[in-house]
């Protein structure tokens, strides 16, 4: 992982700024039923910004992984949403010089060491191959950051807990507690950040009804470590927290209980965690 990169980064976090009160003007909200397929919006309709062409090529860029999806839902979930404001946002509140062009990368591909910070959505529908097991093995014990989002109950949560005993057999991912300096590295949560997505939230349910559930409702963060120490993973379990970020501009008691409360709060301070540790 190129050293240069994360000490550009761990500089410029040192003077990221708190949230706004509102920070919703930058869109419009749309309103309506998106729980849906639909086509890839006009990157035109997302605020755009330009970086000093001198550090065009040193500023962090929010990195997607593709993977073949196995289930209904795939690694394209919220996307491109999603990427395009967690990116506006970063560049907007914090002192991080941001790609106004998110990527989306396979693990496979040479190119995935050139971000320290990769994301992946939906592990319920993740089957690694051996070659992208291997890599992804490679990536984070060289000091990549995974964040993985978008998983309720035990069924997900056993399928993608395989998935990741394949990249790393002896190790064992642990339970954050409320203290870890995850939750206060730039906002100082005083709880746990639980995010539902938007059409159960419209349904009235506080947490996804999905099976098992209901008998663990709370949300639940687990590290994955090197021997170093370091996390290397993080997983946002009983969570969605990218829902915030791409119905940002649907609904605005939607916006103010999730993305302003919680979904931005805490996706702003797991990249300053991961790039700066």
């Amino acid at each position: 992982m190129p050293t240069k990169h994360i000490t550009k980064y761990a500089i410029a976090a040192l003077a990221l700024v708190l949230l706004a009160t509102s920070v919703i003007s930058a869109q419009r909200f749309r309103g309506g039923p998106r729980f849906r397929r639909r086509p890839i919006p006009n990157r035109s309709d997302f605020p755009m910004w330009e970086n000093d062409a001198e550090f065009d090529k040193d500023v962090f860029t929010f990195a997607r992984v593709r993977y073949t999806p196995h289930y209904r839902r795939g690694w394209d979930g919220d996307y491109p949403d999603a990427d395009w404001n967690i990116s506006y946002r970063l560049q907007q509140l914090t002192s991080l010089n941001v790609n106004p062009h998110p990527v989306v990368v396979d693990l496979t591909d040479p190119k995935l060491f050139e971000y320290p910070f990769i994301f992946l959505i939906a592990p319920r529908s993740v089957i690694f191959t051996d070659a992208e097991a291997a890599a992804l093995r490679k990536y984070l014990l060289n000091g990549g950051f995974l964040m993985v989002d978008e998983f309720w109950g035990p069924e997900h949560w056993n399928h993608f807990y395989y998935q990741l005993k394949r990249v790393f057999p002896n190790r064992e991912p642990r339970e954050l507690s409320l203290d870890h300096e995850i939750f206060h590295s730039v906002y100082d949560l005083k709880e746990k950040p639980q995010v539902v997505p938007i059409h159960i939230w419209r349904s009235g349910y506080e947490y996804h009804p999905h099976i098992g559930v209901a008998q663990d409702p709370d949300p639940h963060f687990y590290g994955l470590f090197d021997d170093y120490g370091r996390m290397m993973a993080l997983l946002c379990h009983n969570n969605d927290l990218v829902d915030g970020w791409e119905r940002e501009g649907e609904e605005i008691e939607f916006f103010r209980r999730y993305s302003e409360k919680f979904s931005y709060p805490m996706g702003i301070n797991i990249i300053f965690y991961a790039m700066t540790h």
